[in-house]
């Protein structure tokens, strides 16, 4: 996901036992993971539940950290690099070396409230592409952690959004399905060279 905003939340959620998932926030010349664009089939497989936390998770984490922060993003999710787990991570940090990211795993929806906020969004898999999507304001959320401990969240603002957008890109959906402006959609996606044809509108 590409956007800006404010971190309190991934600030609260985070604690020491993170510490082990900081990776240089730069950019690096080769990132070790490619993220695939719209068009790609892989982003719309859905992904497979983790069975059990590893050290080899965390790897794909720490990968997955490194080519987002190449990419300026934050938030990425593991179909968008071609690996169908269900694995996210997120960080709205990315001025503060020592802020460390939050990494869901198997996360799930439990709860959303019924008020809408309206925002724009971008995508690292649609790189150019923004454009306003409706989501809940406020969402609950459980996950394990990157040591496989059950967590809950509550997150609204920018945390709850990214993480709602994260979660789709799990179930093989891309923000550009649930954008409600057609015609602002078709113009975004012909300027930036992506076809229309690869959106599944949810509408």
């Amino acid at each position: 996901m590409v956007l800006a905003g404010s971190f309190a939340q991934l600030a609260r959620a985070a604690d020491k036992s993170r510490d082990t998932m900081l990776v240089p926030k730069t950019a690096m010349d080769v990132p070790p993971l490619e993220i695939l664009k719209l068009g790609d089939d892989s982003l719309r497989q859905p992904a497979r539940r983790i069975g059990k936390v590893t050290e080899q998770s965390r790897d794909i984490a720490r990968d997955m950290l490194r080519s987002m922060y190449t990419a300026k993003g934050i938030g990425l999710a593991a179909p968008q690099v071609g690996i169908h787990q269900q694995l996210l991570v997120i960080d709205l940090d990315l001025e503060n070396a020592t802020t460390p990211p939050v990494v869901l795993i198997n996360p799930e929806i439990t709860s959303s409230s019924s008020g809408l906020d309206t925002y724009e969004e971008g995508c690292l898999s649609i790189p150019g592409v923004y454009l306003d999507v409706v989501r809940p304001s406020t969402v609950e959320v459980t996950f394990r952690d990157e040591m496989g401990r059950p967590r809950k969240m509550k997150a609204d603002g920018l945390m709850g959004r990214c993480i709602q957008h994260e979660i789709d890109h799990l179930n093989g959906v891309l923000f550009v399905d649930r954008v409600s402006d057609k015609a602002g959609l078709q113009k975004e996606l012909r300027e930036n060279g992506y076809q229309l044809q690869h959106v599944q509108s949810l509408f």
